[in-house]
């Protein structure tokens, strides 16, 4: 069990929080059910939450956890649900959100979410997360919403070394190569360029490629609104993202983000633009060994930038049990439960004070990712909430269809730059 000075901690939480405590709680123990509400139903991350939540059970083993996982890759489902279930007065416990927009503009300014400060500080964690990830879970007046259980890259290109040799190609330095020497190199001989899966995942490319094609400056301006969305630059990106398109499985809308990478690990593609989680199924479900059964590189043009996102979980105001629901987060957030979390989920510790220097928990891949997290310029990822609030996310992927299907470059532009206007994006 945590101990009393925890139970003590707790209590001063508890009592800011508004939270009803009686005579001699210090002494009860924390019990009753716990309904933990995410997306984590495949892959490493699956793995990851079940490891957190046995190990959870040994601190609490009064506290009986619901797991209520829906499948949808990013959160597509899930995020319905909750909707549904949020504004509807039936919240679960604790539920798995994006840092940034995704957090601030749907639950955070619609009050629906408890500030979780005296947490914070009781933990020291002011200190020992990055100030960039707390600025991405705070409000204007410096109330901290959600606890960040990890960091993940966006703009990671995926490949087997030993594919790439036999046909004869390397990584490609840029889109250019890629379109017009790698995809043509490849497809003469029956492979395909890259594997790309369902609406989100296109979205999720379509960001590298932004990254790529604007460079940092002008992708951040695309969300603070000093970037035209109609610009011949901006346009650019999905003249850029058709040709990648064209390079790619007919088949993509109809596969899981799983799927397309496991065509990668299989030989039926060359290369996969998908995030760190990407590491995770590799590592868990494939059982493959980094550098040989899988490798990676920065998404082409976008070496020298990170582009980031955080999972986090916070406290409903109408969490049924709050009390287990704050053991939940004060174990979340310790450098013990990220190390258990993140290596099975191919992400890094948000939290510094884990053991991300030990290389039995943390293999190369980490490693490398590290040193781009602690040296490269920081972008935040549109697709994964950290930059433009869920209306224009919802939005985007419509988009993304409708060009998916008539490849209207200067359409889609147009209309990005309407749903922006529309979404108050980078007002």
């Amino acid at each position: 069990m945590r101990s009393i000075k925890w139970l003590s901690v707790l209590l001063v939480v508890l009592l800011a929080l508004g939270v009803g405590i009686g005579a001699g709680a210090q002494d009860e123990e924390i019990s009753g059910d716990l309904e933990i509400f995410s997306w984590w139903t495949g892959g490493g991350e699956e793995a990851g939450l079940n490891a957190l939540i046995e190990r959870f059970a040994e601190l609490y083993p009064n506290v009986t956890v619901t797991n209520s996982a829906v499948a949808g890759g990013s959160g597509v489902n899930a995020r319905a649900v909750l909707v549904t279930r949020m504004l509807g007065g039936d919240p679960p416990d604790t539920f798995q959100v994006h840092a940034g927009e995704e957090l601030n503009a749907l639950w955070v300014d619609a009050g629906l979410m408890q500030p979780l400060n005296e947490l914070f500080e009781a933990n020291g964690w002011l200190d020992t997360y990055p100030q960039g990830l707390l600025d991405l879970i705070s409000d204007a007046e410096g109330n901290l919403y959600s606890v960040p259980v990890n960091i993940h890259r966006s703009n990671v290109l995926w490949y087997v070394p030993a594919n790439l040799e036999e046909w004869g190609v390397a990584v490609p330095a840029d889109w250019d190569e890629f379109v017009n020497v790698t995809c043509p190199a490849l497809q003469d001989q029956g492979v395909t360029p890259i594997s790309v899966a369902e609406n989100w995942t296109q979205a999720h490319l379509w960001e590298s490629i932004a990254l790529a094609v604007l460079g940092v400056e002008a992708y951040n301006g695309l969300w603070t609104g000093a970037t035209d969305w109609t610009s011949p630059e901006a346009t650019a990106v999905w003249e850029t993202f058709d040709a990648v398109l064209a390079c790619s499985n007919d088949d993509r809308n109809s596969l899981a983000w799983q799927d397309a990478s496991l065509m990668v690990a299989e030989g039926t593609a060359a290369f996969n633009i998908m995030g760190d989680w990407a590491a995770g199924y590799f590592l868990v479900d494939l059982a493959l060994e980094p550098n040989e059964g899988f490798a990676w590189a920065a998404s082409p043009a976008t070496d020298g930038a990170f582009m980031m996102l955080s999972d986090t979980f916070g406290l409903p105001m109408a969490a049924p049990n709050q009390t287990a629901t704050l053991a939940w987060l004060d174990f979340l957030g310790s450098a013990e439960a990220q190390d258990i979390f993140n290596p099975l989920k191919g992400s890094l510790p948000a939290n510094t004070d884990a053991d991300i220097t030990n290389p039995e928990l943390y293999n190369a891949y980490f490693q490398d990712a590290f040193a781009a997290w602690t040296n490269d310029a920081i972008v935040g990822s549109q697709a994964h909430g950290a930059v433009a609030p869920q209306a224009f996310t919802n939005g985007f992927a419509t988009i993304i269809a409708t060009f998916a299907s008539d490849r209207d470059a200067a359409s889609a532009a147009a209309n990005s730059a309407t749903l922006a206007l529309q979404t108050g994006l980078g007002m």
